[in-house]
């Protein structure tokens, strides 16, 4: 059975096409201090979890129908027939990255302010309180909502906040 050019041209536009979006749609879904709705979430873990084996098998139908079109056509196909290689491999090692690591960065040496000066805290923040031998410190969940988890020593306790 011979597969048609034209044909081999949309599967190779399609999956490359099908390949970033299963590595971009959680990341757009997904995002700091942006509501989910659960639909949503459940449809970016999914999209997570299987998108490593996706991404591989597409790599291979684009390389696939790169090999048998390559030679008959010109350069500025073979150009169109590269970047799509370049997206879906790119796919490939996107798909086994963490970006969430990317966006939460933990918050190393932060700089700490005692209750009266921390202006940046209004009355009504919730705070996660820690009081360790004689000591107390307080962190805004606002901001932890962000960096996910502070490093500290409270006490002469070494600890790790996170929320």
């Amino acid at each position: 059975m011979t597969v048609s050019r034209r044909s081999l041209w949309l599967l190779c536009g399609f999956v490359a096409a099908a390949a970033v979006a299963v590595v971009l749609v959680p990341v757009w879904i997904i995002q700091p201090f942006r509501p989910q709705s659960p639909g949503g979430l459940q449809t970016a873990l999914l999209l997570r979890r299987i998108s490593p084996f996706l991404t591989v098998a597409a790599v291979l139908l684009v390389g696939y129908a790169a090999v048998r079109l390559w030679r008959a056509s010109r350069w500025w196909w073979k150009g169109l027939l590269a970047v799509m290689l370049l997206l879906t491999g790119g796919s490939v090692w996107a798909a086994r990255q963490n970006h969430f690591e990317w966006m939460f960065q933990p918050l190393h040496g932060a700089k700490y302010a005692a209750a009266r000066a921390a202006t940046f805290v209004e009355a009504t923040d919730l705070v996660i309180a820690v009081t360790r031998n004689g000591e107390a410190a307080a962190y805004p969940i606002r901001q932890l909502a962000y960096h996910h988890i502070v490093q500290d020593v409270v006490g002469g306790v070494p600890i790790a906040v996170t929320y």
